[in-house]
């Protein structure tokens, strides 16, 4: 694969990183579009078509080294894939700060335990249209619509930007921990009270579908409604400032080889959140 930003060996080198890029091409669960199995390369390929100085920062944020990892390619089943995510990911939780690119969102629950069992007192923050609470469905607690009622059996999850959920996943709902997309779209109050519900230590998983389809169309499952670049910065920024964050992971692009805007926001996106991680 690609190496993330296409930066210089001597900053992409793993024993000078302080941040590991782990690709994760799986889609074997999602049920509409398919093509996130092709998400981590278009990810990858379009940051090396980014400016590498950052202007809000007033830096170059790949020298702090940024290292791309052999990708995760089990893909037998979603149980096998959880599992060599979650050793995968082992492998460099709280040695480098680990990013997960994927794929479809099952592939966050392998990361998400990984840095469970590392950090004490951690939650998840969410970005998604979509609650992913579902208790099972087709067949396996492990599939991508069951991806935070498995995170939730570990720890809180703090969702933010959810405009779509069924009956079913009702039970598994705690509502204080939801901030749906039609209360915040038109305010910032939201904002402090999801920071206040956050755990000392927090793990980010994004879901690209919690932007609005007409700045991200390529993914799996677009929905109207949704979360504004600006937006998320700004809150991102916020958290950041407030909470330690010890990982992420970017999800569920579906690339459009016509229009590879939506590869590049996830790109940046990425870029952005490990400046704001590695701001000093």
């Amino acid at each position: 694969m690609t190496n993330y930003g296409g930066i210089p060996e001597e900053f992409s080198d793993l024993k000078n990183a302080k941040v590991v890029i782990l690709p994760v091409p799986y889609d074997g669960t999602s049920t509409w579009i398919k093509g996130a199995d092709k998400g981590p390369e278009a990810i990858l390929e379009a940051s090396a078509n980014m400016e590498l100085y950052d202007i809000e920062s007033n830096r170059e944020i790949y020298t702090i080294g940024i290292h791309t990892a052999d990708a995760v390619t089990e893909n037998n089943s979603p149980e096998e894939m959880t599992e060599a995510v979650y050793q995968a990911a082992k492998k460099y939780v709280g040695k480098q700060h680990t990013v997960v690119i994927g794929g479809e969102h099952s592939v966050s629950f392998g990361t998400i335990k990984a840095h469970f069992e590392t950090y004490e007192d951690m939650c998840v923050l969410q970005f998604d249209a979509h609650t992913d609470l579902r208790p099972e469905y087709e067949h396996s607690i492990y599939n991508h619509a069951c991806v935070m009622a498995r995170a939730q059996e570990l720890c809180p999850v703090i969702a933010v930007g959810i405009r779509s959920q069924c009956i079913e996943e009702l039970p598994n709902v705690i509502r204080e921990n939801i901030f749906y997309a039609h209360e915040i779209h038109d305010n910032t109050e939201w904002m402090d009270k999801a920071i206040s519900r956050l755990s000392k230590n927090v793990y980010i998983s994004i879901d690209l579908d919690a932007f609005d389809p007409s700045i991200l169309p390529s993914t799996g499952t677009p929905e109207p409604g949704g979360m504004g670049w600006y937006q998320v910065l700004t809150f991102l920024q916020k958290v950041y400032a407030k909470r330690n964050v010890v990982g992420f992971d970017v999800v569920e692009l579906c690339p459009n080889e016509q229009n590879p805007a939506s590869d590049f926001l996830a790109s940046k996106l990425i870029y952005k959140l490990i400046g704001y991680k590695f701001k000093n």
